[in-house]
């Protein structure tokens, strides 16, 4: 501010100042600094608009400052600035149903392996997670990758809210692997934390109840199985229904235990090649470990007639197989179990040896789920009728491969 020696000059000087204010001048009301600052002010906002060809007022711009301060609470811009430019700017924006059809084909790779290797995906995994992310996507149409949000995430695993714990794990463990591959194609920002959706949160899943097949449940399935059909007496009347091809899988997961997958692999081969033992070679075994399994009696007499049997032993595919299997239920009016003629088996050997070590040496498990899971399930006797199930005499049990042989 200016000083005046005299009353009458400072008076003068006011004056001056009213009449300025009142013509609107407000430059006026500036003190000699507030207008050094203004017009630097000034100068800037010209040189951004020769640069950028964006103008921009000074007023605007100190409102906008001023907002985005409170909203930093204490950061600076140069901070907000840098955090910004290393995350969203980023992003590229892709349509969700784009996103996952990429996905979706990216995965497709891990199925394919060279000769003698095993793929780091059964196929059958990937149509059905397939099935699932198409599902996802369904759910969001028009939606970008980049607009998802907690929200969205919340109101698509509502609609799972009926289905089993695990169900719901499964769900979740497929969005979030989509997310997780999202974020290395820059379709979503590394901070996204769409993870913190409530409805993402793995939850304690429901321990699964083991429900095991009686031994007078078995016979009923593999004699069923190894009988030919009928012939047809009645013209128009339905021919009965062939299971012969089930024999064999149906003979294995339930006398040596072996998982359905590991069953879809196995060629017969496998089956004969070591003397008294089925050869689970480290490529067909879930825990991709080598393992031989021990033949019982029953067994080797159901699997006999395809000693000279080769290729797959199963070539049908996984769906097919569990709709024959549970038409072949059906129809004898046996209830399904779920893994059930493998539960039935690790339950039976433990009940006969009550040697958990040895049951999941053969079962391809762990010692300790064996103890928690298979314990107390079955009497020794009920173990020990289990593994007598084998043919009668009068048992015609033909290979499917054999008896179209003989109609030749």
């Amino acid at each position: 501010m200016s000083s005046h020696p005299t009353y009458s000059e400072a008076k003068e000087v006011a004056d001056g100042l009213v009449k300025d204010l009142a013509k609107g001048n407000v430059a006026a009301a500036l003190s000699a600094s507030q207008a050094r600052d203004a017009l630097a002010a000034y100068e800037r906002l010209e040189a951004y608009r020769q640069a950028t060809g964006r103008k921009l007022s000074l007023l605007s711009t100190v409102s906008q400052f001023c907002e985005s301060a409170v909203k930093l609470n204490g950061y600076s811009m140069a901070e907000a600035t840098d955090g910004f430019l290393t995350s969203i700017v980023t992003v590229k924006r892709i349509p969700l149903n784009e996103a996952i059809e990429q996905f979706i084909a990216f995965r497709k790779t891990k199925t394919v392996a060279g000769e003698g290797r095993r793929p780091q995906l059964s196929f059958d995994h990937w149509r059905n997670t397939g099935y699932w992310l198409n599902e996802f996507a369904e759910t969001f149409p028009g939606y970008a990758v980049s607009e998802l949000t907690k929200q969205l995430l919340d109101t698509y695993m509502a609609k799972f809210a009926e289905a089993a714990p695990k169900t719901r794990n499964e769900r979740r463990g497929v969005v979030k692997m989509f997310l997780s591959w999202a974020v290395e194609q820059d379709y979503l920002a590394p901070t996204h934390r769409l993870l913190e959706s409530s409805q993402l949160k793995h939850e304690n899943a429901d321990v699964e109840t083991i429900e095991c097949y009686t031994a007078a449940e078995l016979r009923l399935l593999l004699e069923r199985a190894g009988q030919p059909p009928a012939p047809v007496v009645k013209k128009g009347e339905k021919p009965q229904a062939d299971y012969r091809d089930l024999l064999p899988v149906l003979a294995l997961a339930g006398l040596a235990g072996m998982r359905e997958t590991e069953i879809l692999r196995l060629e017969w081969p496998d089956v004969f090649r070591v003397p008294g033992h089925i050869e689970v070679g480290a490529l067909k075994a879930k825990t991709r470990s080598r393992r031989l399994i021990e033949v019982c009696t029953s067994l080797v007499k159901w699997l006999e007639t395809y000693r000279k049997s080769t290729g797959p032993v199963w070539t049908q595919g996984y769906k097919k197989f569990h709709e024959k299997f549970a038409a072949l239920r059906a129809e004898l009016n046996i209830k399904h179990r779920r893994n059930g003629l493998r539960h039935s088996y690790i339950s039976s050997h433990y009940a006969v040896h009550a040697d958990e070590g040895l049951t999941a040496k053969l079962a391809g498990n762990s010692p300790l789920m064996v103890h928690k899971n298979y314990k107390g399930l079955l009497t020794r006797k009920q173990g020990k009728a289990w593994f007598e199930v084998a043919p009668t005499q009068g048992t015609n049990v033909i290979p499917l491969r054999a008896a179209s042989e003989e109609t030749r």
